[in-house]
């Protein structure tokens, strides 16, 4: 956004009525965003399951305890390492293992335990599953267990995969088309494939569907992020950028809400996808963004949108889009007239993010921070379900811990400063990993809230770092290190599923890795430079420069209206500013 597109929201208000409606709007639809993220967390439960029957089932026995149906012995199911014993109608005794099951040769009378001579079988009568949680899952649905588990264990990374190709392909398309036009398909889009992958017919065709919709749903979250900020005004814009993520937490409570009502899984994806089908009725009546139809020179569009707008907010004499045209003619004139720097029209590439050891350093530092943030966010949420206690609730509050720390971050990274607030949430979150590792197993409670602070202080520093890595690198390189940190951002949440995965191995393997990668990026952060107050650079030296002991200019600067806001007015353009998620 030009500067002198700002005069808009100076004579239309920076967030007014017709702001808030849109803002609101457009902002309730990225719950659905949060609902798809984490819907697999109860969709793709494995409950306790054990080989099918070759039979009848005459009596039952589990240690010490008989029963006449299979359905009793869950509640006394305590490992996968145990079996069942059944006793068929034809006096058969066969012993039921989670993936194998064995027939005794001498059937003389029902024990535990027998000595004797078995028959090994595979279990090619299928599967019995617990279901006094969970009526049906994708898990049950099509036998995702045993030599079949790791389907089971691609679903989150694959549809991980399709948010990483959904933001680069819709973030271009809404460049080219306007944001209304994706914000209309993908919203759709969302509610469709949504709905779709409850009538899928096999697993192939369910994990086709969930990519499709994981593209769709990462890119509305990548263009609402844009299409908001460009409504709203300078002076609201870190505030209300910020809390895009708020209502993507949202949608992980609506998770865990429906989760608790419906245990069917197919039933359970229709309601998470009507959840938000107002918007798709009502996304039509959005308008395309003045700065958009400015920037493909369709004046006359732009000027009935501040009309609009105007409108809305009741203000008498709206500015005129040749007024602003004009100031941002004589900006771009002047920029050419005193830029001698031949760099600015330069093509960029990757290999700028390390022309020399200092912006190197300051790159690897950045992607391992965003990296770790994703990381982090995810283990934290995925694994709630794991804790312990009403599995439930525990995503419930994992979810609605993230509303208060976007809150904290706003005020810290103005009052403290980016870095200042960075590394102590950073080297918290992995003090939190290892303080989790010391609980015992049996407080629940205690785990839980500690699990919730652990959020928290990865949700600030993840929240925070998309603005500070647009204050650390000049405007010619600044889209080219946003967009490259957010792609690392992406693969942490690939990556993620698989660390869950590794509780199997050993129940803190997740917490260490994570407690790790914070820790690590904590202390590397300190080398960062601080950007608050700091104006923005535009070249590579000056970058360079940022964070010497060069005083002289820098204290001479003083700090413009808010540090979190300045780098939206060079940033907000891109396609890659919401990817955090």
């Amino acid at each position: 956004m030009a500067p002198g597109s700002e005069r808009i929201f100076d004579s239309l208000g920076h967030f007014g009525r017709f702001q808030a409606c849109v803002y609101f709007a457009s902002v309730f639809q990225a719950m659905s965003c949060g609902i798809h993220y984490l819907a697999s967390v109860f969709m793709a439960v494995t409950p306790n399951f054990i080989c099918g029957i070759p039979g009848n089932v005459s009596s039952v026995l589990f240690y010490n305890s008989s029963e006449s149906s299979i359905e009793d012995i869950w509640t006394l199911w305590t490992s996968t390492e145990n079996y069942i014993v059944v006793q068929l109608e034809n006096g058969e005794i066969w012993e039921l293992n989670q993936c194998s099951r064995s027939k005794r040769e001498v059937s003389l009378d029902l024990a535990y335990e027998y000595n004797g001579n078995k028959s090994i079988f595979s279990c090619s009568d299928g599967f019995l599953y617990d279901d006094t949680k969970w009526k049906s899952t994708v898990v049950t649905q099509w036998d995702l267990v045993c030599d079949r588990e790791w389907l089971a264990k691609l679903i989150q990374p694959t549809f991980m995969l399709g948010v990483l190709i959904g933001a680069v392909i819709f973030g271009d398309i809404a460049d080219r088309l306007g944001r209304r036009r994706v914000i209309w398909f993908t919203s759709a889009g969302q509610f469709v494939f949504g709905i779709a992958v409850a009538f899928t017919f096999d697993y192939y065709s369910f994990v086709i569907v969930r990519f499709l919709l994981a593209m769709v749903s990462s890119g509305y979250l990548v263009v609402a992020f844009v299409y908001v900020t460009e409504f709203v005004g300078i002076k609201a814009r870190t505030w209300a950028s910020m809390h895009v993520h708020a209502f993507f937490a949202m949608g992980i409570m609506v998770v865990a809400l429906v989760g608790f009502l419906v245990r069917t899984w197919w039933v359970y994806q229709i309601f998470l996808s009507i959840a938000t089908i107002p918007f798709v009725l009502c996304c039509w009546m959005l308008p395309e963004t003045p700065f958009w139809l400015l920037s493909e020179e369709r004046y006359e569009d732009a000027q009935k949108v501040i009309n609009i707008m105007a409108r809305w907010n009741k203000v008498s004499t709206p500015c005129k889009v040749s007024e602003v045209c004009s100031v941002q003619h004589d900006n771009l004139v002047s920029g050419r007239t005193d830029d001698n720097d031949t760099s600015s029209t330069k093509k960029h590439n990757i290999l700028d993010l390390f022309c020399n050891w200092h912006i190197a350093r300051r790159t690897i530092t950045v992607w391992l921070i965003w990296f770790t943030g994703s990381l982090g966010y995810y283990v934290f949420s995925l694994s709630s379900v794991s804790l312990g206690g009403n599995e439930y609730l525990n995503l419930f509050l994992i979810g609605a811990v993230e509303l208060p720390c976007y809150i904290i971050a706003c005020i810290a990274m103005d009052k403290l400063g980016r870095r200042n607030t960075l590394i102590p949430f950073l080297i918290l979150s992995a003090l939190i990993c290892v303080l989790i590792m010391f609980i015992p197993q049996d407080f629940n409670i205690l785990i839980i809230l500690a699990n919730m602070a652990g959020k928290f202080s990865i949700g600030v520093a993840f929240g925070l770092i998309y603005l500070y890595t647009a204050e650390l690198y000049p405007t010619i390189v600044r889209s080219l290190a946003v967009g490259s940190g957010s792609m690392m951002c992406r693969v942490g949440s690939v990556v993620a599923p698989f660390c869950v995965y590794l509780r199997s191995v050993w129940i803190f393997m997740p917490l260490l890795l994570v407690g790790i990668m914070a820790l690590l990026s904590g202390i590397l952060t300190i080398m960062l430079p601080e950007t608050l107050g700091k104006p923005l650079t535009n070249t590579l030296v000056e970058a360079t420069d940022m964070g010497r002991k060069k005083k002289s200019c820098s204290e001479k600067t003083p700090p413009a209206h808010s540090g979190a806001a300045l780098e939206k007015i060079e940033m907000f353009g891109q396609e890659t500013v919401s990817t955090e998620k």
